[in-house]
């Protein structure tokens, strides 16, 4: 026997805003919400799907997890402008210059990196 991944949690001070950051960057689409949560999912799968849950207190330490996400039909370079478009930030985290990652942060403050492959 094994577990699934199905959710993604992340807490956050204003879930319909993030969630808004994050449906136009993955283009995914809203699942279902309410006044305090916003669930998000790839239109192609039922799973996994990222929850944005409103919590009181603020984002404090760099993330224990994190998303990476892949340019789809575009470079690197026309995926970093568009994102930090939509509002993400870029961040230094410590990592080196020779690294071939973008490390950003999105709208609440959420480390996220995006790759240098297409997918």
């Amino acid at each position: 026997m094994t577990s699934r991944f199905t959710w993604c949690v992340i807490d956050c001070a204003d879930p319909r805003r993030l969630a808004t950051f994050w449906q136009q960057a993955l283009g995914w689409e809203e699942d279902e919400s309410d006044e305090d949560s916003v669930a998000l999912r790839d239109p192609d799968q039922e799973w996994p799907k990222l929850l944005f849950q409103q919590v009181p207190e603020p984002k404090t330490v760099k993330n224990r997890l994190h998303l990476d996400v892949n340019p789809r039909g575009s470079s690197q370079e026309e995926e970093l402008e568009r994102l930090l478009s939509l509002g993400a930030r870029r961040a230094d985290i410590g990592q080196g210059a020779d690294v071939s990652w973008v490390v950003l942060v999105d709208p609440e403050g959420n480390e996220f990196c995006l790759l240098q492959t297409q997918h």
